[in-house]
């Protein structure tokens, strides 16, 4: 690839839907935390610069990690919603990094992807316009339903994907988009949705099972399962 990449991780997410007292990023599997697994394939990766994670100003177990001393790693503070912290993983990239460089933004909380899951985003994606997204097509039947969770439709699936991270996109692009989105009142749920309001389209690229978010206390053991056969 000519251009550079970059690696945003944004780390300042509390969990309130995994419960307990200590962030779903920093609990441990196989020795490590969740979010060292999650940076540990671009850390090692060749294509990969530079990584920027955000985590929450008041973080007390960020400076506690080996990695926070990594050469490749610089650290931010986050913000509110995932939209803002990856803005300002964005702002924190070194002084050399070029708008026409690639980021690839990635959840904290996702700590199976595969240096694999990497080399496929950037072949699907690097003479592509726009960029775009690891994602998994849908399996199951899919419903639509009204707030009483009584069916209303049958959604039909061929065209439904699972949106994953990494998402990739070039820097000044993904920051204007980013921005233009708040600036909307907009906060973009991820990468690709800021892209999309832009009225761009977005490619998806497929990736396995195995790339799961940690997101409730039964993910944890899957997660434990699916780094057993990295």
């Amino acid at each position: 690839m000519s251009a550079a990449c970059w690696a945003v991780i944004p780390a300042a997410g509390r969990g309130s839907r995994f419960g307990g007292r200590t962030p779903k990023q920093y609990l441990s599997i196989h020795g490590k935390t969740v979010l060292e697994h999650s940076l540990r394939p671009f850390c090692e990766h060749p294509a990969v610069k530079g990584v920027v994670v955000a985590t929450a100003a008041d973080d007390a177990y960020w400076p506690t990690l080996a990695v926070a001393g990594h050469a490749r790693v610089r650290h931010v503070v986050g913000g509110k919603e995932r939209c803002h912290s990856v803005l300002n993983g964005l702002r924190g990239l070194p002084e050399d990094a070029a708008e026409e460089d690639w980021v690839l933004a990635h959840d904290a909380a996702r700590p199976c992807v595969r240096p694999a899951d990497i080399d496929a985003l950037l072949r699907e994606l690097r003479a592509h316009p726009v960029g775009g997204a690891l994602a998994m097509p849908v399996r199951d039947t899919m419903k639509r339903t009204n707030p009483q969770a009584e069916v209303t439709e049958t959604v039909e699936r061929e065209l439904l994907w699972h949106a994953l991270t990494p998402q990739m996109f070039r820097l000044g692009m993904l920051r204007t988009a980013l921005q233009d989105a708040l600036d909307n009142g907009r906060l973009a749920t991820d990468e690709t949705q800021a892209i999309e309001l832009r009225g761009l389209r977005p490619k998806l690229v497929a990736c396995g099972a195995h790339n799961i978010k940690i997101t409730r206390a039964e993910d944890l053991p899957l997660a434990e399962f699916y780094l057993r056969r990295c």
